[in-house]
C-alpha cells in the first residue's frame, strides 16, 4: 500500500524550498560555487542571520533567508547571502531586492550577494534580468538557480554530506533525467543521516514536486524494489502507511459490526475508534463487540 501525500500548493512549496536553506545554511554556498561558479571565500561556518531587513523606513522588508559565512572567527562575516525562493514573477521584488542587499551590507559590513532559487525556467529568466538602480554603473544582477542549474547528485557520499542538495537534485531532475534512479537512490540514502521528521518532510516535498509518472516510479521503487530492504527510512515510512491502512480497515469493520448488532455509537466514541492506530487494541474491541450490550462494554 502506498502512502498518500498531500500536494504542496505554491505557498507551501515556497516555504519548503526556504526550509532547505534554514536546515542547511551551507547549501547557499554550495549552489553559489557549484552551480553559478561564484568565487566563495574559504569559510568554516555557515549560519542563519535574521531575515528582517527593514531600515529606518516604516516599510517592512523581510528576506526568505539570510546565510552568513564566517571563518575561524565566527563573529567576523566573510560573505552574506540573501536567499529568495521565487515561484512566479513579482514586480515588487525588483524594488525590494536592492534594499535587502544594501541594508544587510550596512549591518554586517561585509560583501553580500543575492541568490534566487526558482522552480521553473521562465520565472528564473525573469528573475535574472539586471536591475538598473539609476546611479551610473550601479546594476544588480541576481544570481539565479533554475532547475537545470541544480547539480545532479548521484553520489551517495555527496548526498549524505548535504541531504538538502540531494532533495533539490531529485526535485529538479527526478522527472526525466537518464540517471533518475541513481538520483533517487542517493537522496533516499541521504535520509538516513537526518531525523525522521525531516526525512519524511523532504520526501513529501519531492513527491509533490515530481510529475505524476515520476512520483509513481519513486513510490514503486521503494515499495517493490530492492531499496525497501536497504533503507530504514523506506521501511519506516511505508511500514507506517501499511499499519495506518490496516488500522483504518479494522476500525471500519468494528463500526460495521456494531451497526449490524444495532448498538448505538455516539460521535465521540466513533471518533475514538477511527483515530485508533493500535491494531491489538482494535482486535480486542472487535472480540468484545461480539458479546457487548452497549458500546461502553468495548472499553470495560
Amino acid at each position: 500500500m502506498g502512502v498518500v501525500s498531500v500536494p504542496v500548493v505554491p505557498s507551501h512549496l515556497h516555504e519548503a524550498l526556504v526550509e532547505l536553506f534554514r536546515n542547511q545554511p551551507a547549501l547557499a554556498a554550495e549552489l553559489l560555487s557549484g552551480s553559478l561558479s561564484v568565487d566563495v571565500p574559504e569559510y568554516q561556518h555557515a549560519r542563519l542571520e535574521c531575515g528582517d531587513l527593514t531600515d529606518v523606513s516604516p516599510t517592512e522588508f523581510r528576506a526568505d533567508a539570510v546565510v552568513v559565512l564566517t571563518g575561524s572567527d565566527a563573529a567576523r562575516p566573510l560573505l552574506a547571502v540573501v536567499v529568495e525562493a521565487q515561484l512566479c514573477r513579482d514586480g515588487g521584488k525588483r524594488w525590494s531586492w536592492p534594499v535587502y542587499l544594501a541594508t544587510l551590507r550596512a549591518r554586517l559590513r561585509c560583501p553580500v550577494v543575492l541568490l534566487v532559487v526558482s522552480a521553473d525556467r521562465p520565472t528564473a529568466s525573469w528573475c535574472a534580468k539586471p536591475i538598473e538602480l539609476g546611479h551610473p554603473h550601479w546594476v544588480l544582477a541576481p544570481l539565479v538557480v533554475s532547475p537545470e542549474r541544480v547539480p545532479v547528485v548521484t553520489d551517495a557520499g555527496q548526498a549524505a554530506r548535504m541531504p538538502e542538495l540531494a532533495v533539490l537534485s531529485a526535485m529538479a531532475h527526478g522527472g526525466s533525467h537518464p540517471e533518475r534512479d541513481k538520483i533517487f537512490h542517493a537522496m533516499l540514502g541521504a535520509f538516513e543521516t537526518v531525523d525522521a521528521e525531516h526525512s519524511a518532510l523532504y520526501y513529501d516535498i519531492v513527491l509533490a514536486a515530481l510529475p505524476t509518472a515520476a512520483r509513481h516510479h519513486l513510490e514503486a521503487m521503494m515499495i517493490t524494489g530492492t531499496y525497501e530492504y536497504q533503507s530504514d527510512f523506506a521501511r519506516k515510512y511505508f511500514g507506517q502507511g501499511r499499519a495506518e491502512g490496516e488500522a483504518k480497515g479494522e476500525a471500519k469493520a468494528l463500526l460495521a459490526f456494531l451497526a449490524a448488532r444495532h448498538i448505538d455509537v455516539p460521535d465521540d466514541t466513533r471518533a475514538r475508534i477511527t483515530a485508533c492506530t493500535d491494531l491489538d487494541q482494535l482486535e480486542t474491541w472487535i472480540h468484545r463487540a461480539a458479546t457487548a450490550e452497549s458500546v461502553d462494554d468495548l472499553f470495560a
